[in-house]
């Protein structure tokens, strides 16, 4: 499968008319500048030769609510690119934006100027989390945004926010399924994190805002991993990027520069769970796996050889390149006692 690649260009928080409880546009989108027409047509010109596959690289507007902007500087920005498909530089557009700043009317036009994917910010999927978090937009916008975007043949992606303020590990999972129900091409699942001067914030600080301990967070995330892979749905990002912007101005939330990697170890720790119950002290428990899945198998810092470990047992890995990427399958007559004296990998 060829590698998608996209020319990012951030647009600050600029025409949305509400401000989310979490929301610090400027430390999330790492750009306060908002560009000129201009400004986007230089960056293509000067980057855009140099991606790859023109055929798949997207020009990609992030960081705000597309949609929402000024309508002349929104088709601005989108005349200012045309050139770059036509001639072929790029293989279309990518764009992020609010639910309830997504019609029928909108969708027809984004697909007019060569936008080809289109992300929507769910969030989540039930209106008590929206409206505490001042979404401003129900549940059911997104279900009506989707189906528009849908209606023009644009690639759909959601997404969506764990640990939001008034919400439970259950409503995060209910979110994450009704969002798999939507059929969406790609998703995004963003742990919340706490930044400065949002109303999170004052909450945090209040004692109003209880979090969940981040390995809890990492075992909710990787259940919707596990779900994502079942429905063949993409997940193109779970956790934040590791930009300066949030890691080092971050108050409180579920920030970790590993987190995907700790969701994936903690999907294959549960299917390993899954297999051998609980583990019986003094036993080494033997499983196959992928050779390129084996770091993720021995988990972050070991963290799955580890639990293992703390349950008086050891994990013995076996690569087999018939296994799929995905697949830890366990080997009962090769899990035995220590004192039957096995090396483990």
């Amino acid at each position: 499968m060829a590698k998608h690649s996209n020319l990012s260009i951030f647009i600050p928080h600029i025409g949305c008319p509400h401000r989310c409880s979490f929301c610090d546009q400027h430390c999330i989108s790492g750009s306060v500048h908002a560009p000129s027409p201009e400004e986007v047509t230089a960056l293509c010109r000067d980057t855009l030769p140099s991606m790859g596959d023109p055929a798949h690289t997207q020009i990609a507007f992030f960081g705000g609510s597309f949609t929402a902007l000024p309508r002349d500087y929104m088709l601005g920005l989108l005349e200012a690119v045309q050139p770059f498909l036509r001639d072929g530089l790029a293989g279309g557009i990518r764009l992020s934006t609010r639910p309830d700043y997504m019609d029928r009317e909108t969708a027809a036009l984004l697909a007019s100027y060569g936008v080809t994917a289109v992300e929507l910010g769910a969030q989540s999927l039930w209106d008590p989390v929206l409206e505490v978090n001042e979404r401003g937009h129900t549940a059911r916008d997104v279900y009506r945004a989707a189906a528009c975007v849908r209606a023009q043949g644009m690639e759909l992606g959601l997404q969506m926010m764990t640990g939001l303020y008034g919400s439970t590990p259950e409503t995060d999972l209910a979110t994450g399924r009704g969002c798999i129900a939507m059929k969406p091409d790609t998703m995004r699942i963003y742990p919340t994190v706490v930044l400065p001067g949002t109303r999170l914030a004052r909450l945090y600080a209040d004692g109003a805002y209880p979090m969940l301990p981040l390995s809890d967070m990492i075992d909710l995330c990787a259940r919707l991993l596990e779900e994502c892979a079942a429905a063949g749905i993409r997940v193109i990002r779970c956790g934040l990027h590791a930009q300066d912007g949030v890691s080092e101005n971050r108050i409180a939330g579920y920030y970790h520069p590993a987190f995907r990697e700790l969701c994936e170890s903690r999907r294959l720790l549960r299917r390993m769970q899954a297999q051998i119950g609980t583990p019986e002290p003094g036993r080494i428990y033997a499983f196959r796996v992928h050779p390129a899945a084996l770091s993720r198998s021995i988990g972050h810092k070991g963290c799955n050889r580890a639990w293992f470990a703390q349950q008086g047992a050891v994990l013995r890995l076996i690569q087999d390149p018939a296994c799929g990427m995905e697949e830890c399958i366990w080997e009962p007559g090769a899990s035995v006692h220590r004192k039957e004296t096995l090396a483990c990998t």
